[in-house]
Order: structure tokens, then sequence, then C-alpha cells
């Protein structure tokens, strides 16, 4: 009886002792498993789970606009005053809800190259007013003028246009003709083929950022969905040295696997040059753990900041030798116009960028771009893209519209916040398909390991206390 009894303990130990050694071993097995799958689903070929969200992304992407209305247009003019302006806004337009074009996949470099149509569609509902909105905002054609044509003779001549035209330093404009364009009065005269119409995003609907080539994964997966070329460049040819690389992804995903000390590279096209983001913090995403990456402020830090920006610095008189921080020069992208890109805000720029305008309050939560990337998978779930779009304006003493001013303006013109979110739908899927199933693996592994030493230890206990007594 007692034989029995001890058997029976003894088999009770050795069933918890195995239970418990599966459990740990189903830990490296069950984590080789979910790599084998996730690096067969990240893959960007037909079929996959990630090519199907790649060709036609499922979250709904928004851009939000704040525009900056000048509030004394006059006083600016004639006593070259402090710029006082207002933000205005969200309006608010549905973007990037066009399915990729010209897809081709190319076997022997694995990469597939496509292109990315661009559209905008007004969403009145998520918006303050309507596209017929007015604003008094910066004369775009009458402030670029003079610095594409520095000659004086040619800026005597341009003036005369201007005049005609009765044009000025500012003007009134609709919402939908501020962004997506409107003839100017003052081009319209010119007697020379010049493009007349004007507009901070002119031309957008109907055209296409591109041809982009990524590598698909199929021979690296560390390597999926980093840009390989952009339109057949590996550089931009924009600015000296590494500054002009293409680096990372577009942000939509990253390679998987991805750890907290990781720094992400993307590139984005619309400032032309790449970034990087860092991590900040764990994130509850609708039931998926994210890990938030921000952009930091260093990203449009001085040289003395931050050695590595040295090749964005241009302009040495706007920069002050390179010496201020915060703006990034991109005319030589913009075919020459004054254009500088900021956080919204001037957000981590050198207080004397904005020192010549009044009614900007810059802040952190509101104003700085992140990325939401579940780390298993590496694809962005969620994101805030926000930048400031702003134009350098000097004085011009043969133009009569710019003649009165004492200084250089760093006038902001709008700033815009690009938002997605990942839907509830694909992220019931996204838990049910990935996250649920990792869960589920984990929790299997911790019960078995529990259960079988809980098993074990009792099991022992009481045979030993067995034989204790029957030893006596």
């Amino acid at each position: 009886m007692g034989c029995d009894r001890n058997c029976r303990l003894i088999t009770g130990a050795v069933i918890g002792a195995v239970l418990a050694v599966f459990g740990g071993i189903l830990m490296p097995v069950g984590d080789m498993l979910i790599q084998k799958t996730i690096k067969k689903e990240v893959v960007l070929e037909e079929g996959t789970t990630a090519f199907k969200n790649w060709v036609k992304t499922g979250t709904e992407v928004y851009r939000q606009f704040w525009i900056f209305d000048v509030q004394n247009p006059e006083e600016v003019a004639a006593n070259s005053s402090k710029i006082k302006v207002k933000q205005r806004g969200p309006y608010t337009y549905r973007v990037r809800y066009l399915a990729k074009q010209n897809i081709t996949q190319d076997s022997e470099t694995h990469t597939v190259s496509f292109l990315q149509p661009n559209g905008a569609i007004f969403e009145p509902s998520l918006s303050v007013g309507t596209e017929n909105d007015t604003f008094t905002v910066l004369n775009l054609a009458v402030a670029v003028a003079p610095q594409l044509y520095p000659n004086a003779f040619v800026q005597i001549i341009i003036n005369s246009f201007i005049q005609k035209s009765k044009s000025s330093m500012f003007q009134k404009r609709t919402l939908k003709e501020f962004l997506w364009g409107y003839k100017d009065p003052f081009l319209s005269l010119v007697p020379y083929p010049v493009p007349t119409t004007v507009g901070v995003f002119y031309p957008y609907n109907n055209t296409a950022d591109g041809v982009y080539k990524v590598f698909n994964g199929k021979d690296d997966i560390s390597k999926v969905a980093i840009i390989d070329t952009y339109k057949g460049k590996k550089t931009l040819s924009y600015w000296p040295s590494y500054c002009d690389m293409i680096n990372g992804t577009d942000a939509a995903s990253f390679p998987p696997f991805i750890e907290k000390t990781q720094v992400l590279q993307f590139f984005a096209s619309d400032i032309c040059r790449s970034l990087h983001a860092v991590f900040g913090a764990e994130i509850n995403l609708k039931g998926i753990p994210v890990y938030r990456f921000l952009l930091p402020s260093r990203a449009f830090a001085s040289p003395l900041q931050n050695p590595d920006n040295y090749c964005f610095c241009t302009e040495k008189i706007i920069s002050k030798n390179c010496t201020l921080y915060g703006v990034l020069d991109i005319s030589k992208c913009k075919e020459r116009k004054p254009v500088y890109i900021s956080l919204p805000h001037f957000l981590h720029a050198s207080p004397e960028i904005a020192e010549h305008i009044e009614g900007l309050s810059p802040n952190e939560e509101e104003h700085s771009t992140y990325l939401d990337v579940e780390p298993i998978t590496g694809f962005t779930l969620q994101f805030a893209k926000r930048m400031q779009i702003n134009m350098l304006v000097k004085p011009a003493r043969k133009i009569g519209a710019l003649k009165n001013l004492k200084q250089n303006y760093m006038v902001p013109i709008l700033w815009l916040n690009e938002t997605g979110t990942i839907g509830d739908e694909k992220a019931e899927m996204f838990r049910n398909q990935v996250t649920g199933k990792i869960n589920l693996l984990g929790l299997a592994e911790i019960i078995l390991m529990s259960v079988g030493a809980v098993m074990f230890i009792t099991f022992m206990i009481s045979y030993c206390a067995c034989r204790s007594k029957t030893t006596k």
C-alpha cells in the first residue's frame, strides 16, 4: 500500500517536472515559430499581410492645417513692425487614401518600386470652417521675387508689374487658394513664360511622390521597407556630405523586432532630408503594446549643439554663422524659393528666429512629432507628423512693397499635423492575428512552468514526508 502511494507521488513529481521542462522548451521553440511567421508575413510580396496594408493603407490619414492669419499687414509693410499672427484651424483633409501605383518587383535585387499618388479631400466635419474662409497671408510671389532675381535692374521691372497689379506684401486669400493654388495677378502681367499659378502646396492633387525603390525583405528581413533609391538616385543632390543620404524607410513601417535602444531612421520627401526618432515611452494603443519613438530636438539643432548637422547649415546670414537653430533651409529643393521648415510655433528654435513675430506659443505636447511602432512586426500603427512652413522675407529697395522693411523676417505661413491611427477593426484583427497569439503562447508557457513546478515541489515534499513516516 505504501509502495503504491510512493509510486503515485513520484509519478506526480515526474509529470510536474516534465510539464515545467516542456514549458521551458516551449519558450525558445515558440519564439522561433513567432519569428518564422513574422519574417514570412512582413515581406513585401503578393499574399503577405504586410503587402496588403502596404499597397493601400487601412489607416485613415488626415492632414490638419493651422493658418497664421496676419493681424497688422499695413503696419508691417509701412513701418517694419513686428508681425502679429493668430493661428486659425484646424482645416482638415483626408490624404494618402490612394493605392500605390506602378508596383514592380525585381527578383534580382529583392526590391519593389512604386509611385505614391497624392490627393487631398476636404473634411468639413473635422474643420473649423470651409475652404472659402479668407485669411490675410504673405504674398508668396512678391516675397519670393527679389530673392529669385537679385539684379537691381530686373527688380525695377518686376516692381512695375507688382505696382500695376496693386499687389502688396500681404494679401487676402481663401484657404483653398492659399493651399492648392491661385492665379497670381502680378505674375499674370509678366510678358515672359513664367508659372502664374501660386500656392503653398501647388501642384498636389493628381501628382505623385517617387519613384521609390525599397527592399522587399525576401533575402534579408532586416532590410524590409528600407529605401534603396528615390527618383532613381541613392542621394538627394541637395546637401553636402552624409546629409544628402536617403536613410531608412518612409516611416510607415520598419524592419521587425525593434528594440528600445534602436534609432529609427526615415526619409521625409516633403522636407527633402532624412530624419531619425528615438524611444520615448511604452504606450497601449487599442490593446496593442507599442513603442513611441519621438523626433528629438537635436534634429534641427545647430552644429554647435549637434555637430552631425553641420552639412544642413546653408544660409550664413540668417543662421548667424550656423549658431541659430530650429529651422531648416530647403530652398535648394524648392527651386531656390526661400522656404524654411521648423517645428510648429518654432518649438526648440532659437528665440532670435521669432523675435519679429507676435502670437506664437510653442508647446511640446501639441507640436512634437512621434511614431507609435508595434515592436514585433515593425508596423507604425499611429503617428503624428508636425511641421511648420516659413518663408524668409528680406528688405528690397527696388520693390515698393518691401522697401520699408528694416530687417529680415522669418514669416510663419502655416503649420500642419499629419496623423493616422489604426482603425478599431484593423486593431482587433491585429490583436487576434499577432499580439493575441503571442500573449496566448506566453500564457501557456507560464502556466505549464508554474503548474509543473508546483506539482513537482508538492509531490516531492509529500513523498519525502511519507518516506520519513515509513522509516520511523
